[in-house]
């Protein structure tokens, strides 16, 4: 099999450099004023599942990618030693807005701006015990790149769990149209463009539910979205699906590859539960000899 690094574009679509960069951390700062206890143990709820532990005392945990900062906080408190980075200065601003909220002048909680991309930065860092990016490298312009540069911070046995696009062929390549074209808007219109651009799933999801009589599934797609989406903002995720832009994503069985030749055994998948989402993946650095568990 081609190294995906070296080889032509197996998934994904290049970056167009005359589009803007989604401003991610903006619509991050934006859900920061949603964020209450709730959602915060639904975030800590979701580590707790992914990585089969009921706490990460003594760990070390890097959240790459930190975004609104949700999953580093949720970290900390389940005790992990964390060190959060961003490429985007406003989600720093936001990861730190967190650590000083609800970990002020904690020497356990290192927030910086940095790129996935830079490969002298990572080295810098040290290996740790989780690495964990979810639905980032996909958006740096170079997903296949920063998957080898990161695979390398996890520590023998230690955990990498990473949200990747799915790649749907077509759709996918006409969706990172539509977010080219978002960026294109001025920025009053791109709320009502990102509306109408889930309208038609919306429309499609409410008629379901009220053809087998049951209207309240789809009210709680969005009042009860936090509870069932990691302790997320709907709205928010839905700025950032219409967006978020550089754009690429990926078959599963070519991330299942790129990491098995890497020495790493896949413990957990949870696929797309539609064809433009994500695919969730736990994989585990082999130390010696570690068997397939089902």
């Amino acid at each position: 099999m081609s190294n995906p690094v070296s080889a032509t574009a197996p998934a994904g679509i290049p970056v167009d450099e005359t589009a803007a960069r989604f401003e991610f951390g903006r619509n991050w700062a934006r859900y920061l004023e949603l964020l209450d206890e709730s959602r915060i143990r639904q975030a800590e709820a979701s580590l707790v599942d992914m990585l089969g532990t009921p706490t990460l005392a003594g760990k070390s945990f890097i959240d790459i990618g930190s975004g609104s900062g949700l999953f580093s906080l949720a970290a900390r408190r389940l005790g992990a030693r964390v060190h959060s980075f961003d490429y985007d200065v406003h989600s720093t601003a936001c990861t730190s807005e967190l650590r000083r909220r609800f970990f002020p002048g904690d020497p356990g909680w290192i927030v910086e701006q940095g790129s996935a991309l830079d490969r002298e930065y990572l080295g810098s860092l040290g290996s740790f015990d989780v690495v964990y990016s979810w639905g980032v490298l996909h958006h740096t312009g170079a997903m296949w790149q920063a998957l080898e540069n990161v695979h390398g911070l996890v520590k023998p046995d230690g955990w990498l769990v990473v949200a990747l696009y799915n790649d749907a062929g077509g759709r996918s390549a006409l969706w990172g149209g539509l977010k080219r074209t978002y960026l294109r808007l001025p920025r009053a219109l791109r709320p009502s463009f990102a509306a109408l651009a889930v309208l038609p799933a919306e429309l499609k999801m409410a008629a379901s539910a009220l053809v087998r009589g049951r209207p309240t599934e789809y009210i709680q797609q969005w009042t009860k979205y936090a509870e069932m989406k990691r302790g997320m903002s709907r709205w928010r995720d839905v700025v950032d699906w219409v967006g978020g832009y550089p754009y690429e994503y990926a078959r599963c069985d070519k991330v299942f590859d790129f990491f098995r030749e890497r020495g790493f055994v896949m413990r957990r998948l949870k696929c797309s539960a539609g064809p433009l989402g994500c695919n969730e993946f736990v994989f585990q650095r082999a130390q010696g000899n570690v068997a397939w568990r089902k």
